[in-house]
C-alpha cells in the first residue's frame, strides 16, 4: 500500500505544477519560429531526445490514437523532419527516426525556449537561480522511473 502523501508535499506539488505550466506557456511563444505546430514539435521531440520509435510507441508516448500519429508522422516525413525505416527484426514494423533537419529544427527551437526562460531567470539573484537548478535536479530525480 503506498504511503500517504503529506499536505506539505501536496502543496509543493500544486505550486510546482502551476509554475511548470506557466513556464511552458511562456516559452512556447518561441515555437512558431520552427514552422511546426505543437503536435508535430512534440512528436519530433520524442524522436530527437528518445530515439527511434514505432508508430505505436510514438502514439503511446504522445498519448494519441495511432491514426492521429500516422497523420503527424506523414506531415513530418513530407517536410523532411523524420524518416521511416523497416525494423531490422520485423520487416512488417516501421521505425520512425528524426532526420538531421528534424534534429536541427528541434535543437534551435529548444535553444530559443531556454534563452527566453533564461532572460526571465536572469532577473533573479544568483543564489535564487542556484536554488532553481537544485530544485530541477530534485524533480528530475523524483520523476525518474
Amino acid at each position: 500500500m503506498p504511503a500517504k502523501t503529506s499536505n506539505q508535499t501536496l502543496e509543493a506539488a500544486d505550486r510546482f505544477h502551476s509554475a511548470a505550466i506557466h513556464a511552458l506557456r511562456h516559452v512556447r511563444r518561441e515555437d512558431p519560429a520552427t514552422g511546426l505546430g505543437a503536435a508535430r514539435l512534440s512528436a519530433l521531440s520524442v524522436l530527437v531526445f528518445g530515439g527511434p520509435r514505432t508508430l505505436g510507441e510514438l502514439a503511446a508516448a504522445e498519448q494519441v490514437r495511432p491514426p492521429t500519429m500516422t497523420s503527424i508522422v506523414r506531415a513530418l516525413e513530407s517536410g523532411g523532419y523524420v524518416r521511416r525505416e523497416s525494423d531490422p527484426n520485423d520487416g512488417r514494423v516501421a521505425r520512425v527516426s528524426a532526420t538531421s533537419k528534424g534534429e536541427q529544427v528541434l535543437q534551435r527551437g529548444r535553444r530559443r525556449r531556454v534563452e527566453r526562460l533564461g532572460r526571465r531567470l536572469a532577473k533573479l539573484e544568483p543564489s535564487e537561480v542556484e536554488t532553481i537548478r537544485d530544485a530541477a535536479e530534485l524533480v528530475e530525480r523524483a520523476l525518474a522511473e
